[in-house]
C-alpha cells in the first residue's frame, strides 16, 4: 500500500496550491498575497510540527483521524474564503481592512496548515520506529509532494476547476483513513469515513453547480466563471452591460470609455498609422477605436485564450464584428514572445494590466520596452495607459509612475505623459506633438466619431497645469528605473497598496534608502559581520546548532526559489499555469537529496570522519549555485521552463542534504529531532519567502539578493 508520508506529501502540497489559488481570488489577484499567504502557510505548518512533540508514540489511528480532519478542513478553508468578503461585511468590488485581510487568510490557512504539520510528525514518528531516519521520512512526503504538484498541474491543464480539485484533495485524504483505520473499532471507523467518502463523491458530480453557487455569492448576475492558465475569469451581466472580471478584479466592462481615451490619445501623435500592434484589451474595445483611423492592418495579440473563449461570444455586437473586419488579425500568445519574430509597425499600443505584479510588470521595464522600440517604423509611437490620480499625487504613486518613466526614457529620446486618472504615456525616436493643433487637426481630418475625446479635451490636456507639474516631476525624480533585474516598481506597487490600509506607508521611499544606506558604504559590511556574530554565538550551544543550520538551508532555499519564479514570470509570465511544474520539481529534488544523504550519512564511519565536509561542501554548492544564476540571470541567459525547473530541483537537493545531513549527525534518537528540525525547516522557508519577495528583490534586486546569499551561504559554514 501506499505509505501514510507519501499521502501527507501529496495532499499537503496539492492543498496548498488550491488554497493559494482562491486567496489570490479573494483578495483580488495582488500577487503579494501569494507570498504572504505562503509565508503564512510555512509558519503554520511550523506550529503543527511542534504541536504535540512530548507525544513520541503517536497511533496510526490517530494519524487517519487527522486525514479525515483535513479531508473536510480543504472544503471548508475553500468555502470560507469564497464567503471572506460576506462574513466581514465587505463592500462589494472594495477590499476588506487589512488586518480583516490577515485574519480571514489566517482563518482559511490555520486548520490545514497545523494539520500538514502534525500529520507530517506523527508519521514520521512511527516511521523511525524500526531503525529508520528523519531524512528517509522526509524524502518521503517530498515524493508525495511532487505527485501533489504533478495533480495541481494536470487538473488545470485539462480544465478541472479549482473546487472541483480540492474535492479531489478531499476524497484522497478521506479514503486513505478509511484504509488504514486498525484495531477494534476500525469496522466502525471506516464505516462514518465510508459515509463521508460517499457525501464527498456526491459533491464531485455536484462540483460544478456548487462552484457556481459559491461563485455568485459574490457575482450576481453570474454568466460564467472559469479557472484559466492566467487566474479565474468571471462575466457577469447587468441589463445591457457585460463586465469581466480576472481574479475578481475588473478587467473591462462593454459601456466604458477607456479604450478610446487611450487609443485616440495614442494614435493621434502618430501622422498615419497603417500599421498597428495591440497587446491585450482587443476584447475591450481598443481594436474597433483604432480602426477609426484607417489602418491597414490591426494585429492584435492577447495573452489568456481562456478568457478568450468565454467572452468572445458574448461581447456586443461592434467589438465583436471589429475583431473580424478586413486587416485585424488576433493572435494568442505572449507578447514578450511575439515580438521577438513579429515584423514592423507605426503604432504599438500596450493594454496589459497594471504592473502590480511579477506577471504584468514584465511589460513596464526597459528590457520590454527595448522590444517595441526594435520593432518600430521610423517615426513609430509605443503608448500605454496607467492609473493614477486626477489631482493629487502621493509620492509613491509619483516614483512608481517615475520608474518607468525612466526605463521609458532609456530607450526613447522623447517620451510624453498626459495625466488624468488614467495618465496615457507615449515615446518615440522622433518628437512628439506637444501643440494641441496638431493633434486636434487630426481628429478632425480622420473625422473620428469619439464619446470622450474631443477638440477641446485635448486642447486642455496638453495645456492644463498638471500637464506642465508631471512632467517636471517625472524630470526630477529619483527613482530608479523599472527593470527585469531589479523591478522596483513592484516594491512601489506594493507600497501603494499597503498605503490603502496604512496611509503613512505612501511617505518613505525605501528603495532609495537601501541604495543609499545598505548597498554602499558599511552596510553590507555590517550585516556580514552582525550574521557571523550570530553564527558563532548558536555554534557554543550545539542543541541550536543543528536546528540552525537547517534553519538556514530552508531560508536560502526559499530565497533562491523565490528569484528562480519571480524571473520565470517576468520573462515567461505563465507562473499561474506553470507554478505546479515548478514546484514539483523542486520537491523532485527534495525527494533526490533526502535519497541520497540517506545513503551518504548512513555509511559506516561517515559520520565520525567526514561528516563535516559534507556538510560543508552542501553550503558550498549552494554558493556556487547561487552565483550561477546570478551570472545567467544578469547575461539574459536564464528564461526557460527547462532550465528554470531544473535550477529549483537543485535548489531542492541542496535543501534536503543540508537537513539530512543535520538530521543524522549525532542524533541517535530520530524521534526527539523530528519537531525541531522540520519545524526549522518551515520557519526557514517562511521567513525566505516574505524576505525576498516583500524586501530583498523589490529593495535590492534580483542580483544583489543573490549575491547577498552567496556571502551568507559562506558564512553558515560557521554553523558545521
Amino acid at each position: 500500500m501506499i505509505p501514510p508520508l507519501f499521502i501527507i506529501g501529496l495532499v499537503s502540497l496539492l492543498g496548498q496550491v488550491i488554497l493559494l489559488r482562491e486567496l489570490n481570488v479573494a483578495f483580488f489577484g495582488v500577487e503579494l498575497i501569494y507570498m504572504l499567504a505562503l509565508g503564512i502557510w510555512l509558519f503554520l505548518t511550523a506550529l503543527g510540527a511542534l504541536a504535540g512533540r512530548r507525544a513520541l508514540k503517536p497511533s496510526l489511528n490517530g494519524i487517519m483521524f487527522l486525514f479525515v480532519l483535513y479531508g473536510i478542513s480543504i472544503l471548508s478553508s475553500l468555502a470560507f474564503i469564497r464567503a471572506g468578503r460576506l462574513i466581514f461585511s465587505g463592500v462589494p468590488g472594495a477590499y476588506l481592512s487589512f488586518p480583516e485581510q490577515m485574519a480571514a487568510m489566517v482563518s482559511a490557512l490555520l486548520p490545514v496548515g497545523m494539520l500538514s504539520g502534525l500529520l507530517f510528525q506523527w508519521a514520521a514518528k512511527i516511521y523511525v520506529r524500526y531503525d529508520r531516519t528523519l531524512i528517509g521520512a522526509y524524502g518521503i512526503e517530498s515524493m508525495g509532494g511532487l505527485a501533489g504538484g504533478l495533480i495541481a498541474t494536470a487538473g488545470l491543464k485539462w480544465g478541472i476547476q479549482n473546487f472541483a480539485l480540492a474535492v479531489v484533495c478531499g476524497l484522497i485524504a478521506l479514503l486513505t483513513a478509511v484504509v488504514y483505520f486498525t484495531g477494534r473499532r476500525a469496522r466502525l471507523y471506516r464505516t462514518v469515513g465510508a459515509g463521508l467518502t460517499c457525501a464527498m463523491l456526491v459533491m464531485l458530480f455536484l462540483s460544478s453547480s456548487l462552484d457556481r453557487g459559491m461563485t455568485a455569492w459574490n457575482h450576481p448576475g453570474l454568466l460564467e466563471s472559469r479557472d484559466t492558465p492566467y487566474g479565474r475569469v468571471t462575466i457577469s451581466k447587468l441589463h445591457d452591460q457585460i463586465s469581466v472580471f480576472e481574479n475578481d478584479a475588473i478587467a473591462f466592462e462593454t459601456q466604458g470609455t477607456e479604450a478610446e481615451s487611450f487609443v485616440h490619445l495614442a494614435a493621434l501623435q502618430h501622422p498615419k498609422p497603417e500599421s498597428v500592434l495591440i497587446l491585450g484589451g482587443g476584447i475591450e474595445g481598443m481594436v474597433g477605436e483604432i480602426l477609426k483611423h484607417a489602418p491597414k492592418k490591426v494585429d492584435d495579440v492577447e495573452l489568456n485564450a481562456g478568457m478568450m473563449k468565454a467572452v468572445l461570444d458574448r461581447l456586443p455586437g461592434d467589438i465583436g464584428s471589429s475583431l473580424k473586419r478586413p486587416g485585424v488579425r488576433m493572435i494568442i500568445g505572449d507578447p514578450r514572445t511575439f515580438l521577438r519574430e513579429s515584423g514592423r509597425y507605426d503604432l504599438i499600443l500596450i493594454g496589459m494590466p497594471e504592473p502590480s505584479s511579477g506577471q504584468s510588470n514584465r511589460f513596464y521595464t526597459k528590457e520590454f520596452f527595448e522590444q517595441c522600440a526594435g520593432k518600430l517604423n521610423p517615426r513609430g509611437v509605443v503608448g500605454f495607459r496607467l492609473r493614477s490620480a486626477e489631482n493629487f499625487w502621493t509620492p509613491q504613486l509619483t516614483r512608481r509612475t517615475a520608474s518607468i518613466y525612466r526605463a521609458l526614457r532609456s530607450v526613447f529620446p522623447d517620451v510624453l505623459l498626459l495625466p488624468g486618472a488614467t495618465s496615457v504615456v507615449t515615446a518615440s525616436r522622433d518628437p512628439l506633438p506637444r501643440s494641441p493643433e496638431i493633434m486636434t487637426g487630426r481628429f478632425d481630418e480622420r473625422r473620428i466619431d469619439a464619446r470622450l475625446i474631443s477638440p477641446p479635451y485635448i486642447r486642455y490636456l496638453l495645456t492644463n497645469d498638471r500637464f506642465f507639474e508631471i512632467e517636471r516631476l517625472m524630470k526630477s525624480s529619483a527613482a530608479p528605473a523599472n527593470t527585469d533585474l531589479r523591478p522596483v516598481c513592484y516594491q512601489y506597487a506594493l507600497m501603494i497598496w499597503l498605503s490603502k490600509f496604512f496611509p503613512g506607508m505612501a511617505l518613505p521611499d525605501l528603495a532609495d534608502y537601501a541604495e543609499k544606506n545598505f548597498m554602499t558604504g558599511m552596510g553590507p559590511w555590517a550585516a556580514g559581520i552582525a550574521a557571523a556574530a550570530l553564527f558563532l554565538m548558536i555554534r557554543l550551544r550545539p542543541s541550536w546548532r543543528d536546528a540552525a543550520l537547517v534553519l538556514m538551508a530552508g531560508f536560502l532555499g526559499m530565497v533562491l526559489e523565490t528569484v528562480l519564479i519571480l524571473y520565470y514570470q517576468m520573462k515567461q509570465g505563465v507562473l499561474f499555469q506553470d507554478i505546479g511544474v515548478l514546484l514539483t520539481l523542486f520537491m523532485a529534488g527534495l525527494a533526490l537529496g533526502s535519497m541520497a544523504m540517506s545513503r551518504v550519512m548512513g555509511r559506516k564511519g561517515r559520520r565520525e570522519k567526514r561528516s563535516r565536509w559534507i556538510g560543508a561542501g552542501m553550503l558550498a554548492a549552494f554558493a556556487f549555485l547561487c552565483l550561477f544564476v546570478m551570472r545567467s540571470v544578469t547575461g539574459g541567459d536564464l528564461a526557460g521552463l527547462t532550465q528554470t525547473a531544473g535550477l529549483l530541483a537543485v535548489t531542492g537537493f541542496l535543501v534536503a542534504g543540508i537537513f539530512g545531513f543535520a538530521a543524522t549527525r549525532d542524533h541517535k534518537d530520530q524521534a526527539k529531532v523530528i519537531s525541531p528540525l522540520y519545524a526549522a525547516d518551515l520557519i526557514g522557508g517562511c521567513l525566505g519567502s516574505l524576505l525576498a519577495g516583500l524586501i530583498l528583490i523589490p529593495l535590492l534586486g534580483i542580483d544583489a539578493t543573490l549575491g547577498g546569499m552567496i556571502i551568507l551561504s559562506a558564512l553558515s559554514v560557521l554553523l558545521v
